[in-house]
C-alpha cells in the first residue's frame, strides 16, 4: 500500500461494514491469513478483543497483537430468528459469548455445529472464515 493511500481494509469484514478504516485495520490482514487476532496493553496488560487501539483502562497507545487460540469455553449463547438490516438473509444463526481465560471472544456458532449440541461449558475453538457472500469473518467451531 503506497504511504498516503487510506488503509480501508475494514470494509471487508463481516456481513455488514458499518467501517471501513479503524485504528486496527491490521485485524483484517491477519484473517486473511487466517488467524484471528486481540490486543494486549503493552502498559498494563489488559487484553481486548475486539482488538482496540488504546486501552481504556490506562489510555496507552502501545498495544501489541495476540493470536486467539486453543480452546475456550462457551458461557452463553443465543439463536437469533430476527436481525437487524443486513442480517435478515441469515436468520437463523446463533451467536455467543467463549470464555479464553485472559479474554472473552463474541461471535457466532458455525452452521456445522448442530444447535441441539450446544451446551454451556463445552469446549469451542474460534477461526477465521468468510460469510456467504465471501466477506472475512470469524467463527466458534467444536
Amino acid at each position: 500500500m503506497a504511504k498516503n493511500e487510506l488503509d480501508t481494509r475494514f470494509a471487508e469484514f463481516g456481513t455488514v461494514s458499518f467501517a471501513s478504516v479503524t485504528g486496527v485495520n491490521d485485524f483484517i490482514g491477519y484473517l486473511e491469513n487466517g488467524k484471528l487476532m486481540g490486543t494486549r496493553c503493552e502498559k498494563c496488560g489488559k487484553n481486548y478483543f475486539p482488538p482496540r487501539a488504546h486501552c481504556c483502562d490506562c489510555l496507552s497507545a502501545k498495544m501489541e497483537w495476540f493470536e486467539v487460540a486453543g480452546k475456550g469455553k462457551l458461557v452463553s449463547y443465543s439463536t437469533l430468528q430476527y436481525a437487524p438490516t443486513g442480517f435478515t438473509e441469515e436468520v437463523p444463526y446463533t451467536i455467543a459469548l467463549v470464555d479464553y481465560g485472559a479474554y472473552k471472544v463474541f461471535g457466532r456458532i458455525d452452521a456445522s455445529v448442530p444447535r441441539e449440541e450446544l451446551s454451556v461449558g463445552m469446549t469451542l475453538t474460534a477461526e477465521s472464515a468468510r460469510t456467504a457472500n465471501g466477506r472475512l469473518t470469524y467463527v466458534f467451531k467444536k
